[in-house]
């Protein structure tokens, strides 16, 4: 099992740390939404025929509408907004920007009605990532060996990170399907329709040729639909299922490292010293989050019951 549990991990890491540099190939002769929706129209199908051919029940009304919102959360304005600002910002650091979505989910449920509140560990790895997205973001910030962010593809980046986080929070409590997989499956039919009608609003589809389309960006399209939303996907839901949470969550602070690594190294995207330390500030306050939730929930598990709990 252990052997297991390590190799679904690795393939988690790889996979999506990896989809960073495939949606950057993708976009380069496909259209940013239009490529998101063709990936969820996929990958969606799939999961959903799969899903219901497993045994799993017809979705009814509640269940599709909560789908349809986390679907239009995660993946229209969550990927699709970060599938579009790596036009504009390299992939490598568009990871970073959407390793914060876990300090804006402290932030969001800290401040809501009924949210749970965050501890002091908690509030130093959001300052720290704060600190570090500020420092990454900052246009006026004097860069030698890399030119200063897009600031348009910055905003979008963010926007991304707080709608995923947004969309994560709600689908805690939201009326799903009990296999993961058939709720995911939905929410990417969903999310790729929303994906298609915003393409079509910006004018993709005038702009889509398939005789100009790459095999680069049909091999990156491929990759994210068969790896990204597939095996990445199968792995990390088995993984809920089997290994320990605080080990699955170390994938946070992993994917924006392999991200970084493969934009540098095979893209040769610039990586300078702001880049780094701003790297290293970001994923230092990812690490502190994680770690928090993981000693409350141990600690959690050890208060004894009183009378009338068990």
């Amino acid at each position: 099992m252990k052997a297991r549990i390590w190799i679904a991990l690795i393939a988690v890491y790889i996979v999506w740390g990896s989809t960073y540099l495939a949606i950057r190939f993708t976009i380069e002769t496909i259209p940013p939404f239009l490529s998101a929706g063709i990936r969820f129209l996929v990958s969606g199908a799939i999961l959903y025929i799969w899903s219901r051919l497993s045994g799993g029940a017809a979705p009814n009304k509640a269940e599709w509408r909560s789908a349809s919102i986390i679907g239009l959360l995660l993946l229209l304005s969550g990927n699709g907004f970060l599938v579009w600002a790596e036009q504009r910002i390299p992939s490598g650091i568009a990871s970073l920007f959407i390793a914060t979505t876990p300090l804006w989910m402290v932030l969001i449920d800290a401040l809501r009605p009924g949210g749970v509140k965050a501890n002091s560990l908690t509030w130093l790895g959001v300052l720290a990532g704060l600190v570090g997205t500020a420092l990454l973001a900052n246009p006026w910030q004097s860069r030698t060996t890399s030119p200063a962010l897009d600031s348009i593809g910055v905003i979008v980046l963010l926007v991304a990170a707080l709608s995923w986080s947004i969309g994560s929070l709600y689908s805690r409590k939201a009326t799903l399907p009990k296999s993961p997989l058939l709720g995911t499956g939905m929410e990417m039919l969903v999310g790729s329709i929303g994906l298609f009608a915003l393409s079509g609003v910006v004018g993709e589809w005038n702009q889509f040729h398939l005789l100009t389309i790459s095999s680069r960006s049909l091999g990156g399209l491929a990759y994210l639909i068969i790896f990204g939303s597939g095996i990445g996907f199968v792995a990390y839901t088995w993984l809920l299922r089997n290994a320990p949470t605080p080990l699955v969550s170390t994938y946070a602070y992993v994917n924006p490292i392999v991200a970084i690594l493969l934009g540098s190294v095979i893209a040769k995207e610039p990586l300078g010293g702001i880049e780094i330390i701003s790297a290293l500030i970001i994923i230092g306050g990812v690490i502190l989050i994680t770690s928090a939730k993981s000693l409350a929930q141990r600690k959690a598990s050890t208060i004894p019951l009183t009378p009338g709990e068990d």
